[in-house]
């Protein structure tokens, strides 16, 4: 994971085990396949931070980062 006041997109679908890849990850993302807050959102380096919602495949997540 990143620091504790932001992670990547790429690395949050991983680490919340939405993809099982970081190829995965990528493809999903430039497919248009993510939402950042309900806008489609297809840079993997977005830097997400506490609050933010991901959505994918129908599930939403909030971004709960420790700090």
């Amino acid at each position: 994971m990143s620091d504790d006041n932001f992670i990547k997109l790429d690395s949050f679908l991983k680490w919340q085990n939405l993809v099982e890849t970081g190829g995965q990850a990528k493809l999903v993302i430039q497919n248009g396949e993510v939402r950042v807050n309900n806008k489609v959102e297809t840079r993997r380096g977005r830097k997400l931070v506490n609050g933010d919602k991901v959505t994918i495949g129908g599930r939403t997540i909030v971004v709960k980062l420790a700090g």
